[in-house]
């Protein structure tokens, strides 16, 4: 009798401590982050919503593999899943620091359409996790093109991606109080919905530029190989000019779908390609663009002409030097433009 009784005790007793552990990470992740929201939002935040660890276990089915969210960020993991009878995003995170500061951007960002909307967080596991809208198309892949299905997107498409996204990177640039630099603009930062309309997300590791500074000087560099700003590392220096470089790189990932790195050639970066560094500055568009993309525009001159604009564009972005290249404002606007050069 004994026996029973105390094994009728130890679950008891179980899931008293995982309540407690709950409640202690609740009030852990919760200081931390509301005195974040005071500093940053100056008390002006959008309201979103506080979930239950119990909410996001059902949504995930537990945080079942299967609902994993292939290609995309490396640090944290994102599930699709059913909350409130809605599909919904569920991204955990591994570092605190990095979901805090991923939940304050997110939030002054939701109000940008090209920005993936978060809708609520919680705060009872180690790490806060986060719930945003879903995107119904998914990731792209590491040569832009789609994670499912392998889709090969249409010059116009990739054409109005790379605008809208410049929009929200000037939004992210200039709308607040101080500049914010993303500083991990990837393939793998973009969701589409189902209407290819480009969704930027994962503000982990954006960093905000001080008050009377241009940059911020880091101890070290972080940052995706292939997309990382040569300033930013060998000096350890964010800018705008920072975002600005992987955005270049990210059109050249467009226009030419492929790889920001090849893995199958030494782990070669993209910007490296001798047919991108002509000592004469004539680089052939027909050697470099994407063959689908050349399809599509043979025998149209304006549109071959977008493409050439386009590649001037992202060499520009490109450029060594931080101070050669333009601000994130006036890609944005080249791109629309660029865009509007073929009337429809």
């Amino acid at each position: 009798m004994a026996s029973k009784a105390l094994f009728s005790i130890i679950p008891r007793v179980k899931r008293k401590e995982e309540k407690e552990e709950r409640k202690r990470s609740f009030l852990k992740n919760g200081s931390m982050l509301l005195k974040d929201l005071i500093a940053s939002c100056d008390g002006k935040s959008h309201p979103i919503r506080c979930h239950s660890a119990a909410e996001f276990i059902r949504a995930t089915n537990n945080f079942d593999r299967s609902c994993i969210i292939d290609g995309l960020h490396y640090g944290k993991n994102m599930y699709k899943g059913i909350l409130d009878d809605r599909t919904v995003i569920i991204k955990q995170h591994y570092s605190i620091d990095e979901a805090i500061r991923d939940i304050i951007i997110s939030m002054q960002m939701s109000t940008h359409k090209n920005s993936l909307k978060l809708l609520g967080c919680c705060l009872e596991f180690d790490t806060p996790a986060l719930v945003f809208e879903n995107a119904g198309k998914g990731g792209l892949k590491y040569d832009g093109s789609l994670v499912v299905d392998n889709e090969l997107l249409p010059w116009k498409t990739r054409l109005r991606i790379a605008k809208q996204l410049a929009s929200a990177l000037t939004y992210l640039h200039t709308a607040f109080p101080r500049p914010i630099v993303h500083r991990s603009i990837t393939s793998h930062c973009i969701l589409l919905d189902d209407d290819y309309v480009p969704k930027l997300l994962d503000f982990s590791f954006s960093i905000t530029i001080p008050p009377d500074q241009f940059y911020v000087q880091e101890n070290f560099a972080k940052g995706t190989f292939g997309y990382a700003d040569p300033t930013y590392a060998n000096y350890c220096q964010s800018s705008e000019k920072t975002d600005v470089y992987s955005f270049g790189v990210l059109l050249l990932v467009f226009l030419m779908r492929r790889e920001a790195v090849d893995g199958n050639s030494g782990h070669e970066e993209l910007t490296k390609d001798p047919k991108l560094n002509v000592s004469d500055g004539q680089i052939q568009i027909e050697t470099i663009a994407d063959p689908k993309i050349l399809e599509e525009v043979r025998g149209d001159e304006q549109a071959q002409q977008q493409l050439k604009d386009f590649l001037a564009l992202a060499l520009l972005c490109i450029q060594d030097q931080s101070e050669a290249r333009p601000d994130m404002i006036d890609v944005a606007k080249e791109l629309v433009r660029i865009d509007k050069s073929i009337l429809p």
